[in-house]
């Protein structure tokens, strides 16, 4: 019972931070029912961004700032200079997804150029080797910084969607647009802060899980997927549906490794991701999406 306990707690762990990729994920798809497959890249990118200032001396806070502050900078710069103007040009869903893979690309070429290829380790401050006992089970500094991280995280975006006017507009948005134009709602501007405010919770889990892994231009690729299959799993147009989804992914993949098989670990997510759109395509909180003309 010990070591499922133990193995509940590491899936927890992993699940919160699967839950920020999938948050963002959710969150811009239910506004602009665009898949932004650049999410784990503009954490990567801001991630290297506190790689330099932390190798630099400078503190922690500042540094995460800093990063928050180019994710957010990053993902409303695409919406205003590229999403925008290929609407304006009549350009369909798939374009906009295809546009976002090019910004992927884009981003891994210029970490690669500006950072290097080889893998480098992130100077963090909390860490991963000191642990504190729990009744039965025992837990790393680092397991509960990045626990409290994603709790944080996802309270706040709640607290921003559902308790304030911006959130408001930010739902309204995403139910119609056109209304929302009609009610006077500054749509472009909401949409230009659902991408900050997604591209912002991708960087906090990309900075939360380098300590754990070793920082390359790639290191956010199997998050990603991970916050992606998540967010299949609890619904793409739910944002509680992504946390259940990604914890329920952390849980399996930790009990999957531990009893199964640790290669089978990774696979378990595109099974997941099978399965849910056979069995129910819209997630399990997830709604059907009917499309308003």
């Amino acid at each position: 019972m010990e070591k499922l306990l133990q193995y509940a707690l590491t899936g927890l762990a992993a699940g919160s931070l699967y839950a920020l990729v999938a948050l963002g994920v959710v969150l811009i798809y239910r506004s602009t029912r665009v898949l932004n497959f650049a999410h784990g890249d503009i954490a990567t990118l801001a991630t290297f961004v506190s790689f330099s200032l932390l190798s630099k001396g400078y503190s922690f806070p500042l540094a995460l700032t800093v990063s928050l502050i180019v994710g957010a900078a990053v993902g409303v710069a695409f919406y205003f200079g590229v999403l925008v103007k290929a609407q304006r040009e009549g350009a369909n869903l798939l374009g906009m997804v295809i546009l976002t893979l090019g910004l992927a690309l884009i981003i891994q070429g210029a970490v690669v150029w500006w950072w290097g290829a080889e893998p480098v380790s992130l100077p963090f401050p909390i860490s991963d080797t000191k642990t504190y006992r729990l009744g039965p089970v025992v837990v790393s500094q680092l397991a509960i910084a990045t626990m409290a991280a994603g709790l944080v995280g996802s309270v706040l975006l709640y607290l921003l969607v559902q308790r304030t006017r911006l959130g408001l507009a930010m739902r309204a948005t995403s139910e119609n647009v056109m209304a929302a134009q009609t009610l006077g709602i500054p749509t472009r501007m909401v949409l230009s802060v659902s991408w900050g405010v997604a591209s912002a919770l991708g960087v906090v889990a990309g900075i939360f899980l380098a300590p754990a892994l070793l920082l390359d231009p790639f290191f956010m690729l199997d998050p990603f997927l991970k916050g992606f299959a998540a967010a299949v799993l609890g619904g793409l147009n739910s944002l509680p549906g992504a946390v259940v989804g990604a914890v329920i992914l952390g849980v399996a993949e930790s009990l999957t490794g531990a009893y199964l098989s640790i290669q089978f670990k990774n696979t378990l997510a595109f099974l997941i991701i099978i399965v849910v759109l056979l069995l129910r395509p819209e997630g399990l909180l997830g709604k059907e999406f009917k499309e308003r003309v």
